[in-house]
């Protein structure tokens, strides 16, 4: 039989499933917890830091960490989301991210965030670095300048054998992620569309499928990333970040 346990998030106390990851926690207690790498039903992996919280005064990521009974969770703290802001300027620098002719633009992730933490113009400098478009397999496309290394795709989408289609190649600042292409090759539509909608930005791109959701009716666009899940708990309100 579950246990649940008590913990309290920014004063608020919660109950939960024993060992449920604090993140997924705080959601089914309509609190949110902002995230890039992390999907719910996949093992976690903290690549992107976005969901840094202090657990009982410590710097912790909220998708690796599983609550326990009494646990202490600080998530809507000043410095906190001045981490979380500076991490998302950092991925717009060290990228190619041209939010205005993007095809993801009103669904991409990394867009709604910034506009979450009312991010203007980066305080670091842009790296605007060299990066190739992979147009080279039949179903999608591959756009290195807007990846940010989530790892999503690695973790999510594997053929019928279970192997994976895309992996990293190279280290430090080559790596990048490809695609395996004799499994490209003979990559479905509908891992196709899985791949491009897994992707929180627009890395991932399907064939001869751009644009088909008009601007103003992307996800996005009615209402803002997080508001999903502060809906579950009216009381807590949409807090500013």
């Amino acid at each position: 039989m579950a246990k649940f346990i008590k913990f309290t998030i920014d004063g608020e106390e919660c109950m939960a499933q024993e060992g449920k990851y604090v993140v997924d926690a705080a959601r089914e207690n309509g609190i949110y917890i902002p995230t890039l790498c992390n999907v719910q039903g996949i093992k976690p992996k903290g690549a992107c830091r976005i969901c840094s919280v202090k657990i009982n005064g410590r710097l912790m990521t909220a998708c690796t960490t599983p609550v326990t009974d009494g646990m202490i969770i600080e998530n809507d703290h000043a410095d906190i989301q001045e981490l979380r802001k500076s991490i998302i300027e950092l991925l717009f620098v060290e990228g190619n991210h041209l939010c205005p002719s993007c095809e993801k633009s009103g669904s991409c992730e990394l867009q709604a965030l910034a506009y979450r933490f009312e991010m203007m113009v980066p305080r670091f400098p842009y790296f605007f670095p060299l990066r190739e478009i992979d147009a080279s397999h039949p179903k999608i496309i591959k756009d290195h300048n807007r990846c940010i290394l989530c790892k999503r795709c690695i973790r999510v989408i594997k053929d019928k054998d279970g192997k994976n289609i895309f992996a990293f190649r190279d280290r430090g600042h080559h790596t990048g992620i490809y695609i395996d292409p004799e499994l490209a090759d003979n990559l479905t539509d509908e891992l196709a569309d899985k791949a491009a909608d897994i992707c929180p930005v627009g890395a991932i791109l399907k064939r001869e499928s751009g644009f088909k959701t008009p601007i103003g009716n992307r996800k996005y666009d009615q209402e803002p990333i997080g508001a999903d899940v502060e809906k579950i708990n009216p009381s807590n309100g949409r807090k500013k970040s």
